[in-house]
């Protein structure tokens, strides 16, 4: 925008004749907020601005502009609660002085209304890892941004704490009991009770009690970031920097990771989620010793607590506020909590159950979420023909498992199967299966991806053998499990001759 206050006027009153008097107001407020911050510009660096421009909005209250002048570029930042902006101030400053990858905060008004910041560019790691979130399959160089990232949370965490006043964190210095009632009941009004399933809020409110005892055991004098997520890191030459931590204040350490690598939308595979968490230990462990299996059976509460929280801001903007987006990502919410289940929480029994009973209701299956891959592998003898599509699309790869030794032939292995550990010894001593199963994986690992990028919704692998028994039975197994890692995709075994169906 021109820097004429002529210009600003006169656009003005073309969308006024246009568009009516409400318009008019909003160009009017608008054209304040660019003068008020070209104003800022000018008194910090001296300098004219020569462009103003309004960058998207984050969806929250704060509204940024990308200023110009001659010699540099600064993002000015509008936000409306003084005691916010002083938090993302002060906390900014605080992180830059440890040495943390942030934007550093320059100049702000009297008021704590405008503030000018560094400018880190447009490239968040939200748009880096596009694809490999819209196919469920993540790239090596996507993987590798992902970790570089979360291998620097620690350092936010513990770092970060160092020295801080958590005072000045907003809206309260510290994770605590208020805030995880406020979460929980956020999900108990503002989506269990629009899906219409009857509860008890006595016996759940007792359970919702012994979650926030849990959680609150955990608690320690670190930053917890709050809103860790991809669109709120930048990249600068491949590098993370970290925005938007105006939230934070003191807490247990669980719930950042939990956030963003459970993060509803994020389409990580079993595979990418391990890695993931592997990298944030093993970074974690650069500031206190982690004992991993007390760090999982830990950290699964958070990962629960969260996903409670996003269905309830789900629930609210798309029951309440009727945005269907929030509506079409609660199947995904779903899901991580439907696999989340599958290891009981014998802390929250009538919770538990609850659940349980709320990932099977029919109308998360019909609410706008693209029915994932299916993916079907099947062990058979050939004697017996091959397996049947029961999809319809006329089947897919069959492997002849025949080639590779018989355990079969052993009186020894008759009575196992290609389940059994005696039969997975004897198949993997001889070597030969890696070499086929790595082919195999090429070639399911094309087809998959292809399949999904093509939306489609079946497909299958068989394996045949002599007897269906002991080979067919290890290379379908190994199939699933490789699939199911790597893939966002759902995946079912049937032996058909030993009458075992699984589902990964």
């Amino acid at each position: 925008m021109s820097r004429s206050d002529g210009n600003r006027s006169r656009r003005c009153v073309i969308f006024f004749q246009l568009s009516g008097k409400n318009c008019y107001i909003c160009i009017q407020f608008h054209v304040i907020m660019m003068i008020q911050l070209e104003n800022l510009f000018e008194q910090y660096t001296g300098e004219k601005v020569l462009e103003s421009v309004e960058l998207p909005s984050s969806g929250s209250n704060r509204r940024y502009f990308r200023i110009k002048s001659d010699h540099q570029t600064l993002i000015g930042t509008r936000g409306t609660c003084k005691e916010e902006n002083i938090a993302f101030w002060k906390i900014a400053e605080h992180f830059f002085s440890q040495g943390l990858p942030v934007p550093k905060v320059l100049f702000h008004s009297d008021d704590f209304i405008y503030y000018l910041q560094q400018d880190l560019g447009d490239d968040t790691l939200y748009k880096a890892v596009q694809t490999g979130r819209e196919l469920g399959n993540y790239g090596e160089s996507e993987i590798q941004l992902l970790c570089k990232t979360v291998a620097m949370l620690p350092a936010f965490q513990f770092e970060g704490a160092k020295g801080l006043d958590f005072s000045v964190c907003y809206p309260q210095p510290e994770f605590d009991e208020r805030m995880i009632f406020f979460d929980l009941n956020y999900f108990k009004y503002c989506f269990l009770k629009a899906t219409g399933l009857e509860f008890s809020e006595i016996k759940l409110d007792n359970d919702f009690r012994k979650m926030s005892e849990v959680l609150m055991s955990s608690m320690s004098d670190n930053f917890l970031y709050r809103d860790f997520q991809s669109r709120n890191i930048m990249l600068v030459h491949g590098e993370p920097y970290f925005i938007d931590f105006q939230g934070g204040r003191k807490g247990p350490i669980y719930y950042d990771i939990a956030s963003f690598i459970w993060q509803a939308r994020a389409n990580y595979s079993e595979e990418v989620r391990q890695r993931l968490l592997d990298t944030y230990l093993n970074a974690l462990e650069e500031y206190r010793k982690v004992d991993r299996p007390q760090f999982m059976a830990t950290l699964r509460h958070f990962i629960l607590f969260r996903t409670l929280q996003v269905l309830g801001a789900y629930g609210f903007r798309g029951y309440f506020e009727k945005k269907p987006h929030f509506l079409a990502s609660v199947p995904f919410a779903i899901e991580n909590l439907r696999k989340l289940l599958k290891d009981p929480f014998p802390e929250y029994p009538y919770l538990y159950g609850l659940l349980k009973e709320l990932t099977t209701l029919k109308q998360f299956q019909e609410m706008g979420r693209e029915q994932k891959l299916e993916v079907r592998i099947y062990s058979f003898a050939y004697k017996k023909g091959i397996p049947n599509d029961n999809s319809g699309n006329g089947g897919g790869y069959v492997f002849d498992c025949r080639a590779l030794e018989n355990p079969g032939k052993y009186e020894h292995f008759r009575h196992f199967t290609g389940l059994d550990p005696e039969v997975v010894k004897f198949i993997e001593d001889e070597g030969g299966v890696f070499k086929f199963l790595d082919n195999v994986y090429d070639l399911a690992d094309a087809h998959v991806q292809r399949y999904i990028q093509r939306k489609f919704t079946h497909l299958m692998f068989a394996f045949g053998c002599t007897g269906g028994q002991h080979r067919s039975v290890y290379c379908a197994e190994r199939l699933a499990e490789h699939i199911s890692k790597k893939f966002d995709v759902k995946v079912f075994v049937y032996h058909r001759e030993i009458e075992v169906e699984k589902e990964f």
